[in-house]
């Protein structure tokens, strides 16, 4: 269901003041949990919960024949169910635009990253590479899946392990696990959306705030060295956005991004050695 017009008003008229419902900053997250694993059957898994948001992500691995044009790298496929379970406003059947464009998001934020090393998923160029599935589950919409998935998505893969592998018969033995962790690189990437409101720019929106903005701007980054790196830029929503203003959502992004990487990296940390 969406807000009313006088929500919306109600909306903008206080963070034009500076002021949110839930009395946080314009620029501040709600608080993050996670934890990992969560599956006993998956390769990897994770629960992130960002406020009242809440997004299970499990990650599978197969042996499939590589692309043509990469035949010495593994593949990668990522999907997101928005279900009825998450929120009213989610229908059951075929993928809706809302879930492809979030898979795309968090797919495209890990594979422009270099977080996964497809070069050491490779079993045989040309015939057999690891094929890593990351599925996505929402069991709880409160405003800012986006974020919620990507952060899952990466403690997921944080906590994967491979599945063993009979050479000798080329398959897989599913359920049953090495202790050999998934060829990631040191560059984790975390994905930051900036939505605008009128005239107001926020991160981490609850539902209200969510449905009541005008445009939103996703910045997947990860460090590089001392600093950090954007890999991938996704815009939604129809307002347009001046030059100034991408730039003004690039900074906050990167400032932001800087503040609260160093937490959630520690969380996922914390989580996978448990």
């Amino acid at each position: 269901m969406e807000i009313s017009n006088i929500t919306k008003k109600r909306i903008t008229s206080y963070l034009a003041e500076g002021r949110r419902f839930d009395n946080r900053k314009l620029l501040e997250y709600r608080k993050i949990e996670i934890e990992s694993p969560v599956s006993k059957n998956a390769e990897g898994s994770a629960l992130v919960r960002i406020g009242k948001t809440e997004v299970v992500a499990g990650v599978k691995l197969n042996v499939s024949e590589p692309y043509t044009d990469s035949e010495d790298a593994g593949t990668l496929v990522t999907t997101v169910e928005l279900s009825p379970l998450a929120s009213s406003k989610f229908e059951m059947g075929p993928p809706k635009i809302e879930a492809v464009e979030l898979a795309r998001i968090v797919d495209r934020g890990i594979r422009e990253s270099g977080f996964i090393d497809f070069k050491k998923l490779c079993i045989k160029p040309g015939e057999k590479v690891w094929t890593i599935f990351i599925d996505i589950y929402p069991i709880n919409e409160d405003g800012n899946l986006i974020d919620a998935c990507c952060i899952a998505a990466a403690a997921a893969l944080q906590n994967a392990v491979m599945p063993k592998y009979d050479e000798k018969t080329g398959r897989v033995e599913f359920g049953e696990f090495t202790a050999k962790k998934l060829p990631l690189t040191e560059r984790m990437p975390i994905t930051l959306t900036v939505h605008k409101i009128s005239k107001s720019i926020i991160l981490d929106p609850c539902r209200e705030e969510e449905e009541a903005q005008e445009t939103r701007v996703s910045f997947a980054i990860s460090p590089k060295g001392k600093d950090c790196m954007i890999h991938s830029i996704q815009k939604g929503k129809e307002m347009a956005l001046a030059q100034d203003e991408i730039f003004e959502m690039i900074d906050i992004a990167i400032a932001q991004w800087k503040k609260i990487y160093p937490e959630i990296a520690e969380k996922i940390k914390k989580a996978c050695e448990r």
